[in-house]
């Protein structure tokens, strides 16, 4: 599946963040989750995104609301947070903000939510995995 045509300014934003943010692809997080470094999974989608399957364990914290509920969600502002959307571009941007907001731990996950369907890793059924946030 193709990922979303997005806009030139979009992508300038993004591309910006990205030069800012720490990134993983899927084996890296992968190695990460085998070798249980302690880490909190962030899926930053929308509602209807994370309603529709998610990673499971996964904390939802839509990009909508991110910087308001970061916070209380996320005390430990040196906790390492992994941040997924649906491709990548998203969770930099969000990984940007979180970085701006003080936290010191943040990655992005490039590839998202497409590479983490594909990757082997436990998912959630619909409606079944109630970490859900806002």
């Amino acid at each position: 599946m193709l990922g979303k045509v997005h806009s030139p300014g979009f992508l300038a934003l993004v591309n910006a963040a990205k030069a800012h943010v720490r990134e993983i692809d899927i084996e890296s997080y992968k190695e990460m989750v085998a070798t249980g470094e302690p880490h909190r999974l962030v899926d930053v989608r929308e509602d209807g995104e994370w309603a529709a399957g998610h990673a499971s364990g996964a904390t939802h914290l839509s990009k909508g609301i991110l910087e308001r509920d970061l916070e209380s969600t996320f005390p430990d502002t040196s906790e390492r947070l992994v941040f997924y959307c649906g491709g990548g571009f998203r969770s930099a941007l969000a990984a940007e903000a979180a970085q701006k907001m003080g936290y010191t731990n943040v990655i992005s996950l490039d590839g998202g939510w497409r590479a983490i369907q594909s990757s082997g890793l436990p998912l959630s059924e619909p409606g079944m995995d109630r970490t859900e946030h806002g």
